[in-house]
C-alpha cells in the first residue's frame, strides 16, 4: 500500500513538473504564450511609453515640483511598481511607464494632470486639487443590499476643516468637482462631513467610480501640467543582455542541482526536483499577479534559486545528524524534517516580514523588491517543506531504503573554538568598516563624491540625437556608446530607441557646456548627426528624495519589526540585538566596498542592499535555533561558552554549503552577465561572503557576550 502510495507521489510529482513547465514555456493558449513569455518586462527589457509634461504655472519652486513628481510616482505605480518619474530642465516632469506600448490609452486612463475646483452652487471655491489626499473607488451594498461603486476622498488638514464649514452651510445643496472647467461631478451634500472623509455616490458602474477617482487624484496637484510629448521607447539593452542572464541561471541552477546529488544524495535529487517546480511556480506567479521584471529583478529571481536551496541543506544536515546517531532512515528523515522547520520558519517569516513592510512603506524598485522577495520566500517554504518531504518519503516508500543512498560517512566534526578568536574578528570588522567611512571621507574630498552615484541617484543630462539610420539596440551598444563615453568621460551611459524615428535618447551624467559641444561635435564627426538638431536637457535623478526617505523608513521599521519577532520567538532580547548589530554589520562593509571599489550606486544598490539584509538575517537565525535547542536541552550549569562553539560548529556545514550555492549563482551571473548584472553582482558576491562570515564569527559570539556581560532583566 505504502509503495503504491509513493509511486503515485513520483508520478504526480513528474506530471506537475510537465504540467507547470508546459505553463511556463508554452501556456494553455497554445504556442509562445507561456508565463515566461508573458511576463510583464520593465523598460530596460522590453521598452515602455515615456511622457513629458510641461508645468503652466510660471517659476515653480523646487518644493512644488519635488511634491509633484512624488504624487505622480505614487499614481503610475498603478501600472508598475518600476515606472519612474523625474524632473527633466526646470519646469517639465518625465514619466517612463514599461511594459506598456500605447501613449494615448495610457494618457486617456492617467488623465491630464490640470486644475480641480469644489465649487458651491454660488460659485465660491471650497478646496481645490491641493487639498485632496487620495480618492478611490470602493464597493459596497445599499440599504437594498445591491452592489453600490463610490468614489472615497480624503482630505488633507487644511482641506478637512475647509470641507467641513462648507457642507455644514450646504446640506442639501450641491458642492460641483470641476477639473479644468468643466464639471465632472454634481454631488448633493446630505450631511456635514467634520472628519475629512467624504463618499461620493450614485448610478456608478465600477469603471465610472474609477475614471472619476483617477481625475481627481490626477488634479490633486500644487502644479499644473499638460503634456508636451509623448513616445513609445525602445528596450535599453538589447536580447543578449536577457538571453545570457537566462543561460547563466540555467547554469547555476544545474551546478546547484549537482552539488546537492552530490552531497545528499537521494535527498538531493528530491531537492533538485523541488527546485524545478519552485522555478517553474515563480514564474507563473510573476505572471498571473503581472509583476514587472527589470533586468536586476531577473538577478533576484535567479538569485532567490541559490538562496531557497538553503531551506533544503537545513533539512538534509539534520537528517545526516539523525542517520550518524543510530536511527532508522525513517526515523532519521521524519526527526530531520521536524527540527529543522523551526529554523526553516523563524528565518523566512523573519525575511517577509520584513518585505512587507518594505511593499507597504517603500516605492518605486523598492516596492518591486518587495514583491519578487516575498514571492520567492512563500513558495520556496512551500517547495521545501512539502514537495522535498513528498518526494524523499516517496523514494524511501518504493523501496529506496538504504542509509547510504541517504548519507555517506564523515567524521563526526570536533567542537571548533570560534569563541576565542572573537576579540580578532571585532577588530577586523571594525577596521574594515572605519576603512570604508575613510575611504568615503576621502572620495569626499576629492570632489567625488562618496559614491559613485548613477543617474538615478544623482541626476544628469538626457541627449536626444536625431540619426539618420535607423540603428538596432547591439549597434547602439557596439558603435555609439563607446563614442559618448570617450567624449563625457562617463562610463555609465543610457540609451533608449524612440519608437517610430531613427531618434535616440543617450542619458550621461551631468554636462557642462563645452562637454555637450564636445559630445555633440563626436556625434557629428563619427555620424553624420547635423548638431544643430541635437536637444539637450538636465534631469533629475529618477530616486527622488522622497523616495529614497520613504526607503530608509521602509528599512528602519523593517528592522524594528524583525527585531521585535525575534525578540518574540527566542524570548531574550539579546538575540535580536544581536541579529540587528550583525546586519548593519553586514551592511555597512558593503558600503565599504561600493566606496572602495567605486562600484555605480544605482538602482541596483537598493535591491542589492536589501538582498544582502534578508540573507544576513536569515543565516544567523539558524545558530540562533541551534543554540536555542541546546539551551532547552541543556542545565543552566552547562559551559556556555562550549555550548555556542558546539552549535556554531554544528551549522557550519549549513553556513557553507548555503553561502557556496548562493556564491556559485552570483558567480556565472557575473561572468556571463551585461553591464548592469554586473554592478549588481560583483557587491552582492562581497555580501554573500560577509553573510556568511558574520554568522559564524561575529554572531553567536555577540550573543554570547551579551549574555555573560548583560545579566537578564
Amino acid at each position: 500500500m505504502k509503495k503504491n502510495r509513493g509511486i503515485l507521489s513520483l508520478v504526480l510529482t513528474a506530471v506537475l513538473i510537465a504540467f507547470l513547465g508546459f505553463t511556463t514555456v508554452v501556456g494553455i493558449g497554445g504556442k509562445h504564450s507561456g508565463a515566461a513569455k508573458n511576463i510583464k518586462l520593465g523598460l530596460d527589457l522590453a521598452g515602455g511609453v515615456s511622457i513629458t509634461y510641461q508645468v503652466k504655472d510660471k517659476n515653480p519652486t523646487e518644493s512644488e515640483m519635488n511634491d509633484t513628481i512624488y504624487k505622480l510616482q505614487k499614481r503610475v505605480e498603478q501600472y508598475s511598481t518600476e515606472a519612474t518619474v523625474y524632473q527633466e530642465g526646470s519646469d517639465r516632469i518625465n514619466i517612463e511607464i514599461p511594459g506598456v506600448t500605447n501613449a494615448n490609452e495610457i494618457l486617456d486612463e492617467l488623465g491630464k494632470p490640470g486644475s480641480l475646483e469644489f465649487k458651491t452652487e454660488d460659485g465660491t471655491t471650497v478646496i481645490t486639487g491641493s487639498d485632496v489626499s487620495t480618492a478611490t473607488a470602493r464597493s459596497g451594498q445599499d440599504k437594498m443590499g445591491n452592489t453600490e461603486y463610490s468614489v472615497e476622498l480624503s482630505l488633507n488638514a487644511e482641506g478637512k476643516e475647509k470641507f467641513a464649514e462648507a457642507t455644514e452651510a450646504n446640506v442639501g445643496k450641491t458642492i460641483a468637482i470641476i477639473y479644468d472647467g468643466e464639471t465632472i461631478s454634481d454631488p448633493v451634500v446630505n450631511e456635514a462631513i467634520p472628519n475629512g472623509t467624504a463618499h461620493i455616490t450614485g448610478n456608478f458602474t465600477f469603471e465610472e467610480a474609477e475614471n472619476l477617482a483617477s481625475t481627481i487624484r490626477i488634479g490633486g496637484l500644487k502644479l499644473e501640467l499638460e503634456e508636451l510629448r509623448s513616445n513609445v521607447v525602445g528596450a535599453q539593452l538589447g536580447e543578449q543582455a536577457i538571453s545570457t542572464s537566462l543561460k547563466a541561471g540555467a547554469i547555476g541552477l544545474a551546478i546547484v542541482f549537482l552539488f546537492m546529488i552530490f552531497v545528499y544524495y537521494l535527498p538531493g535529487l528530491a531537492s533538485s526536483l523541488a527546485l524545478i517546480i519552485y522555478t517553474e511556480l515563480v514564474m507563473v506567479i510573476l505572471n498571473a499577479f503581472e509583476i514587472t521584471l527589470t533586468l536586476p529583478g531577473i538577478a533576484g529571481i535567479i538569485l532567490s534559486i541559490g538562496m531557497a536551496v538553503d531551506a533544503n541543506v537545513i533539512i538534509f544536515a539534520r537528517v545526516k545528524e539523525e542517520i550518524a546517531l543510530g536511527k532508522s532512515v525513517r526515523n532519521s528523515l521524519k526527526t530531520g524534517f521536524q527540527k529543522a522547520m523551526s529554523a526553516i520558519v523563524d528565518g523566512n517569516v523573519t525575511t517577509l516580514i520584513a518585505a512587507a513592510v518594505l511593499w507597504l512603506k517603500g516605492s518605486g524598485t523598492v516596492k518591486g523588491f518587495a514583491q519578487t522577495l516575498a514571492i520567492g520566500i512563500i513558495v520556496s517554504m512551500f517547495t521545501a517543506l512539502a514537495v522535498t518531504r513528498l518526494i524523499v518519503f516517496a523514494f524511501y516508500a518504493v523501496g529506496l531504503r538504504s542509509g547510504k543512498l541517504y548519507y555517506h560517512e564523515t567524521k563526526e566534526r570536533k567542537s571548533i573554538d570560534f569563541l576565542s578568536k572573537k576579540n580578532i574578528c571585532f577588530a577586523a570588522s571594525l577596521a574594515v568598516i572605519v576603512l570604508g567611512f575613510v575611504f568615503m571621507g576621502v572620495n569626499g574630498s576629492k570632489g567625488q563624491g562618496a559614491f559613485e552615484y548613477s543617474l538615478e541617484f544623482e541626476g544628469g543630462t538626457s541627449t536626444t540625437v536625431p540619426f539618420d539610420k535607423d540603428y538596432t539596440i547591439e549597434e547602439i551598444d557596439e558603435q555609439i556608446v563607446p563614442v559618448v563615453e570617450k567624449a563625457t568621460g562617463d562610463n555609465n551611459v543610457q540609451t533608449q530607441k524612440v519608437a517610430g524615428s531613427k531618434q535616440v535618447i543617450i542619458k550621461t551624467r551631468t554636462l557642462e557646456l563645452d562637454q555637450r559641444e564636445e559630445l555633440n561635435k563626436a556625434l557629428a564627426d563619427g555620424f553624420g548627426v547635423k548638431q544643430e538638431e541635437i536637444t539637450a536637457e538636465n534631469i533629475s535623478s529618477t530616486v527622488s528624495g522622497e523616495m529614497r526617505r520613504d526607503a530608509i523608513i521602509a528599512v528602519i521599521i523593517a528592522t524594528l519589526c524583525m527585531l521585535l519577532y525575534i525578540w518574540f520567538r527566542f524570548k531574550d532580547i539579546r538575540f535580536a540585538t544581536s541579529a540587528v548589530v550583525a546586519l548593519l554589520h553586514d551592511v555597512l562593509v558593503v558600503l565599504a566596498f561600493y566606496a572602495a571599489a567605486r562600484v555605480s550606486v544605482g538602482n541596483t544598490f537598493i535591491a542589492c542592499m536589501l538582498t544582502i539584509v534578508g540573507y544576513s538575517i536569515n543565516a544567523t537565525i539558524v545558530i540562533f535555533d541551534r543554540i536555542r535547542e541546546e539551551l532547552h536541552y541543556k542545565t543552566r550549569t552547562t559551559d556556555l561558552k562550549a555550548l555556542v562553539n558546539k552549535s556554531i560548529t554544528q551549522t557550519l556545514t549549513r553556513s557553507i554549503y548555503t553561502s557556496l550555492t548562493t556564491f556559485v549563482m552570483v558567480v556565472v551571473l557575473f561572468i556571463l552577465g551585461v553591464s548592469s548584472i554586473k554592478e549588481f553582482a560583483l557587491p552582492l558576491m562581497v555580501g554573500i561572503v560577509c553573510g556568511g562570515y558574520s554568522s559564524v564569527c561575529i554572531t553567536g559570539a555577540l550573543w554570547y557576550v551579551m549574555k555573560t556581560k548583560i545579566a537578564k532583566k
